[in-house]
């Protein structure tokens, strides 16, 4: 297993793979390296000779995020090896599996969730070969936002719940994007997540209202320019992006403004960034510059020159013969 630092206040990351042992050695590894250490808990593979896992985990003062891949395999945790009261919420992405605690069990299937306490002993089944992604926070933190959370263990929450793709959505920044450099950042993203996940689970009246102005905010604004980046080269007009979303023009205005922003700069932003990435891209060498624009979103040459120009300071054609002397 490695350790990668990351900027201070960022996430830690832990990368373990059961490819770097033999075959006779990698359950042995995974519990002792992986399962025991990191996540508290042990296995019993299907198919000890055929074992095989791989994973990635980020780990913060309040927040751990797996998103990892496994044979089929029985995960359970014991009174030995507990020794915090966290919870864990878990999702496998494409096969169905099953999870018990507190003498009662949820069949799930493919998208579906389930938040275990790690500080009673539980297990989960994974039938199948599978991946999935689960993260931890403080019960701390979530007990206040849901009412009767001991019932919430171990119970279905279906892969159609809007609360619950939000959250899957925004978990998908945790590295890829710079967004915990600072222990500030690091503690507002986990306060998003423990807002998504009460509205998944059921959040109290008060805690409805602080979620909806808080984490989902946060969330539909991430989801929002996800979709942006996504789709430069087409109309990125307010009424079609409000419209996508389900949200008015206006909520769609006021997201950006308090992020310090608008739609439009952040539209423009963005694909001028895309025009200098592909410039900047020996792979794209051979394409003109008019061409990488259009990709990039612009039909007017004379306009994407002149944006380039002020936001870098110098022209695209610049930029291109600087990648081609690699400088």
């Amino acid at each position: 297993m490695t350790d990668v630092a990351l900027p201070i206040g960022g996430f830690a990351r832990f990368d373990f793979s059961t490819d770097r042992y033999p075959a006779r050695q990698r359950v042995a590894a995974w519990r002792e390296e992986f399962g025991h250490t990191l996540l508290r808990i042990d296995l019993a593979p299907r198919s000890p000779e055929l074992f095989r896992a791989k994973a990635t985990a980020y780990r913060g003062a309040n927040f751990g995020l797996l998103r990892a891949s496994t044979s089929a395999v029985n995960q359970k945790n014991s009174r030995e090896l507990i020794i915090k009261d966290d919870v864990t919420f878990g999702v496998i992405t494409n096969a169905r599996w099953s999870a018990s605690q507190f003498g009662r069990s949820a069949d799930l299937q493919a998208g579906d969730g389930a938040m275990m306490n790690n500080g009673e002993v539980g297990a989960i089944t994974l039938p199948h070969a599978c991946r999935y992604l689960a993260f931890t926070l403080a019960q701390s933190a979530i007990r206040p936002l849901v009412p009767d959370l001991d019932a919430q263990f171990a119970r279905r929450v279906p892969s159609s719940s809007p609360a619950l793709r939000m959250l899957m959505r925004y978990l998908q920044m945790v590295g890829s994007e710079p967004i915990v450099a600072t222990p500030e950042l690091q503690a507002a993203f986990t306060d998003h997540v423990c807002d998504l996940v009460a509205l998944t689970l059921g959040a109290t009246r008060d805690a409805t209202e602080i979620a909806k102005e808080r984490g989902l905010r946060a969330a539909r604004l991430h989801a929002i320019k996800a979709d942006i980046a996504r789709g430069l080269q087409v109309d990125m007009s307010g009424k079609g992006i409000a419209a996508a979303h389900g949200i008015s023009e206006r909520y769609l205005q006021r997201l950006f403004e308090e992020d310090g922003t608008t739609l439009t700069t952040f539209v423009l932003d963005a694909r001028l960034e895309l025009a200098h990435r592909l410039l900047s891209d020996p792979a794209q060498a051979v394409r003109s510059v008019s061409a990488i624009a259009v990709d990039a979103g612009f039909n007017d040459i004379s306009y994407f020159n002149r944006r380039f120009r002020s936001r870098y300071g110098c022209t695209p054609s610049d930029v291109r013969r600087a990648s081609r002397n690699g400088t």
